[in-house]
């Protein structure tokens, strides 16, 4: 059954997204973003490039049948979808922050008389009335950092990374609203009536995941040796091991371990007998 996937048209997760999807096998027809549409690789399977803010109402609503977009877009607009699984990029926290100089340090020294601006009013409120709190909320589109400077509002809730363009623009962290990452969704109709296709994304998608910054080794190996590197051979589920048709008692030995262990292994191995090592990427780990 056919079905389209709603991809961020621009911004910074436009790529990051439609890399993953490339890494699970969608090969995209127009990976530019240039029209709306995009065939895949996948005869059933098309991308759709819209504004990240409106993925999950499109999902909602069934124009699309999935989406990838930002968790904190989808709390702030309240769309009822499916979370299928977290991407794990575009990690980001909204906070409340007010200027370096206000004596405002935390959730304690805000009350009702002041007032707040921010690009997320609803998860905003939300929190506020959380406290007991019912400040006046300016809904801006955007360089939300300047409100407190320019006389706009005290407080500030926006999106943070690092922390750092806070703090070059002398604001700091109050409190924490929501932790955020890019998350896959489905409608929830489409993903019972086609359920063996959007699972096959899913499933294609989170092997890419699990593969991140792993690597396959494979190795030859005397038998006599085989005791020297059991010890040194981290893995997910031990290392597979092979006969090799060879005059001596060799085995073929293949591991998957993670990339920054690959340094350190390779030559621990080569001193306990190991030959012809190779280090392979790994696409998917399904």
């Amino acid at each position: 059954m056919k079905i389209k996937i709603a991809v961020p048209s621009k911004g910074r997760i436009s790529d990051p997204s439609i890399d993953i999807l490339e890494k699970a096998g969608l090969k995209l027809e127009e990976p530019t973003n240039r029209k709306l549409f995009s065939k895949t690789s996948h005869e059933n399977i098309e991308i759709m490039f819209v504004r990240a803010a409106d993925i999950g109402s499109y999902v909602e609503d069934g124009v699309v049948d999935m989406g990838i977009s930002g968790l904190d877009l989808i709390k702030e607009s309240d769309v009822k979808v499916e979370i299928l699984l977290d991407l794990n990029f575009g990690k980001t926290s909204l906070v409340i922050a007010s200027s370096e100089y206000a004596q405002i340090n935390s959730i304690e020294d805000i009350d009702s008389k002041m007032t707040i601006a921010t690009e997320f009013p609803n998860l905003t409120n939300e929190y506020l009335k959380s406290y007991d709190l019912d400040l006046k909320i300016h809904k801006l589109s955007g360089s939300t950092e300047i409100a407190p400077h320019i006389g706009v509002a005290d407080l500030i809730s926006d999106l943070t990374s690092t922390g750092e363009t806070l703090k070059k623009n002398h604001l700091k962290v109050i409190d924490k609203i929501l932790d955020s990452s890019i998350v896959l969704i489905a409608n929830k109709d489409s993903h019972l009536k086609k359920k063996e296709t959007i699972d096959s994304v899913k499933i294609s998608i989170n092997g890419v995941i699990k593969a991140k910054d792993k690597k396959l080794l494979m190795m030859n190996l005397k038998k006599k040796d085989l005791s020297k590197i059991k010890d040194i051979l981290p893995s997910m589920t031990g290392p597979t091991i092979s006969k090799v048709l060879a005059k001596d008692e060799i085995l073929a030995i293949q591991v998957i371990v993670s990339e920054n262990q690959v340094f350190e292994l390779v030559g621990k191995l080569k001193n306990a007998g190991a030959r012809d090592i190779l280090v392979v990427p790994v696409e998917r780990i399904i």
